[in-house]
């Protein structure tokens, strides 16, 4: 290693061994160790540099000592117009005496491991419009966490009508820590309103990792103006809910890492394995499996297919006719439809989802595709309506959307009951999917709906 090498390597620092007979100066010393020799050979001290120190040459020093201010390169090239035998091999002693004492070192430096832990919540507040908080007073989510085994308890915290006087044109929106096992914790965090698309509008975060204590809240005093909040033409109350969603990063516990500081560092390009398999997907090269449906083809991929879906993964395995002819007949979905799917399948996007979920999500059924299915059963909620409702309720008992289901019968028993009834919908389920209105009655038998108006005074009995 020469100069050159020494002033480009950033993450490490070579030292070098500094000859016999080196006078050794007190601002260079961080340590000295002794290295035992045989009896025939001199004690030599190592020095382990201290930054910025002056060694004019890895290999030499500057002083008068047999190290002299040559260095290594200089030793072993240098020639002598009169050289003996005798000069030769001195030299020989001396180049292999500087090999053997000119070791270098790295010094070893620590750095810190910090784990985040990223999770979000949403919170819909129904009948928003309706709240009766006056200033300074204070609604409160169900509490939340990062998992199950997780004993950070966090909840979110709004007032309505603003904290005080400064912001009662506002709405005050907080994450407040309500139970933890440590002294403190620190946490990003960012609020955002979702309109009636499900996209994130009017979000704010917090610039740093502030600290929480049990009990300590921190968020902001004018989240959003009420007037421009409670303007229909903004979006941002469909039905008259107010749905909140919360990301939060919490700093978890931080471990030091101890090790030589050799890091090289690259900078490696994006890859985007969706975009590569779309292509794949649309320019159908190196297909396997040929899909028909209604008289057209997809030419597609049988390892693809089949990592993504069980169904195919079973079509392919067994000695299945699609197995030999390497030909599948799909008959009981639509070409666009299908198209999607398969869209889904290479890249895990489906573009076109909001026009087709419906009969995307029997298609998601059939082939088993998680993920999908819930994806569909979001759309569907999202475009609920008192025209849809009883064709909702009936598609997602069919195909076992549990999610859909629950959230279709409470939208029905919240407030829309006696509209949905009404509609054909509904008197044609009476007929075809009785146990569906026994469900719907039994969910509103049970459901505790909390009042608008201030609470009843209780009379008492005599």
């Amino acid at each position: 290693m020469n100069e050159k090498s020494l002033e480009t390597a950033s993450t490490t620092t070579p030292v070098a061994v500094i000859p016999p007979r080196c006078p050794i100066t007190p601002q260079t010393i961080r340590s000295t160790t002794t290295i035992p020799t045989t009896p025939s050979e001199p004690i030599l001290e190592t020095t382990t540099s201290a930054p910025g120190s002056d060694h004019r040459s890895l290999l030499g020093c500057s002083c008068s000592c047999s190290g002299g201010g040559s260095n290594l390169s200089e030793l072993a090239t240098s020639t002598t117009p009169t050289t003996t035998d005798d000069d030769l091999e001195e030299r020989k002693y001396i180049f292999k005496m500087k090999l053997n004492y000119y070791n270098i070192y790295l010094v070893t430096t620590s750095y810190r491991k910090v784990k985040v832990v990223k999770f979000s919540y949403m919170w819909t507040i129904n009948n928003f419009s309706f709240c009766r908080e006056e200033m300074g007073e204070v609604l409160k989510s169900s509490t939340f966490s990062a998992g199950a085994n997780d004993k950070l308890k966090w909840c979110l915290r709004v007032n309505p009508k603003g904290l005080d006087e400064e912001s009662k044109d506002y709405l005050s929106l907080y994450l407040l820590l309500v139970s933890c096992n440590k002294s403190e914790v620190r946490a990003k965090f960012k609020f955002s309103i979702l309109n009636a698309k499900r996209e994130e509008t009017k979000a704010m975060e917090s610039q740093r990792a502030y600290r929480f204590v049990q009990g300590k809240d921190w968020g902001f005093k004018k989240f959003i103006r009420r007037d421009f909040l409670l303007d229909e033409a903004n979006g941002l109350l469909p039905e008259d809910k107010l749905t909140i969603f919360c990301e939060v990063s919490v700093v978890a516990d931080s471990v030091n890492i101890s090790g030589q500081s050799n890091i090289i560092q690259f900078k490696v390009p994006e890859c985007k394995l969706s975009e590569d398999l779309g292509l794949l997907f649309d320019s159908e090269k190196f297909s396997d499996v040929t899909l028909a449906v209604g008289g057209r083809e997809f030419q597609v991929h049988k390892a693809i297919l089949a990592a993504r879906s069980p169904v195919f993964a079973a079509m392919f395995e067994h000695e299945m006719e699609e197995r030999k002819q390497n030909r599948v007949a799909i008959t009981d979905v639509d070409h666009e439809v299908l198209k999607e799917m398969l869209r889904f399948i290479y890249t895990g996007k489906a573009p076109n989802l909001d026009k087709m979920a419906d009969d995307l999500l029997a298609a998601a059924d059939k082939y088993a595709l998680e993920k999908l299915k819930v994806m569909c059963e979001e759309a569907l909620c999202v475009n609920l309506s008192v025209e849809t409702a009883a064709e909702t309720l009936i598609l997602a008992d069919l195909h076992s959307a549990d999610q859909l289901k629950a959230q279709t019968i409470d939208f029905i028993n919240t407030s829309h009951a006696t509209d949905v009834m009404e509609t054909v919908g509904w008197k044609n389920m009476v007929t075809t999917h009785p146990h569906l209105i026994n469900e719907a009655f039994r969910a509103l038998a049970t459901q505790q709906i909390p009042p608008i108006g201030p609470p009843r005074k209780r009379v008492k009995m005599s």
